[in-house]
């Protein structure tokens, strides 16, 4: 926990003033910024694979700097006091337990990811990402990777974590190739203010019929 500023510098630039905040770097090398507001995410960030360096500016402050290899974006850290400095070790993660229909509609949707758009073909369930594994990645008739994100309710928690994986997965070169990942959120119920989210980030809205999806007689959805 630290006063300090933060200034962000890449596709975009953002500014943060000097406040207390939290810094967190994780084992995985990510580094991220958070305040007492904003739920569960950061103020800014800075996603695996990067490098953080620590050095000093004119006046003695400490400022960290962060950079990615596969990108030129640099997060700049100015560090004007320490108010409290841990370290934990959280051990090995067992990973995210879906419950049951949730589970059991990743399976009939990989097994059918037609169901979804037309000309969608598997490539992979779980394809892992440096924030957590994809539920399915696909391609579509054109060869444009697609990312699907699986919910039995769909809120906006979960089209912000697609959010998240879209934008590790846009800076992929290999998936990139035939175009921008696109992503697709699946649920058999959406809220309505998840589906607004979603269309404004340009993410596809799929509500699942699991019955008809169980039966395989009539597997569908609706895509909005």
């Amino acid at each position: 926990m630290a006063r300090c500023q933060v200034d962000y510098a890449g596709r975009l630039t953002a500014h943060l003033p000097m406040a207390t905040r939290v810094l967190m770097i994780k084992a995985d090398g990510s580094v991220l910024v958070h305040s007492d507001g904003g739920s569960y995410k950061p103020l800014n960030w800075m996603s695996p694979p990067c490098t953080l360096r620590e050095g000093t500016t004119d006046d003695g402050e400490v400022e960290w700097t962060v950079t990615s290899p596969k990108t030129d974006d640099t997060l700049r850290i100015l560090i004007s006091e320490v108010v409290h400095d841990s370290r934990y070790d959280l051990g090995v993660d067992p990973g995210l337990v879906k419950d049951g229909v949730e589970k059991h509609l990743q399976e009939l949707l990989a097994e059918h990811p037609a169901t979804l758009a037309e000309g969608l073909s598997l490539v992979r369930r779980e394809f892992p990402t440096a924030i957590g594994p994809v539920d399915l990645m696909c391609r579509d008739a054109a060869g444009t990777s697609v990312a699907v994100e699986i919910k039995r309710r769909g809120e906006i928690d979960g089209v912000e974590q697609l959010t998240r994986y879209l934008e590790l997965l846009n800076r992929d070169p290999a998936l990139t190739r035939k175009g921008a990942v696109r992503g697709i959120f699946a649920a058999q119920e959406i809220k309505p203010q998840a589906r607004v989210l979603a269309t404004d980030r340009g993410i596809a809205c799929a509500v699942v019929d699991y019955d008809a999806l169980r039966g395989l007689d009539d597997p569908g959805s609706r895509l909005f």
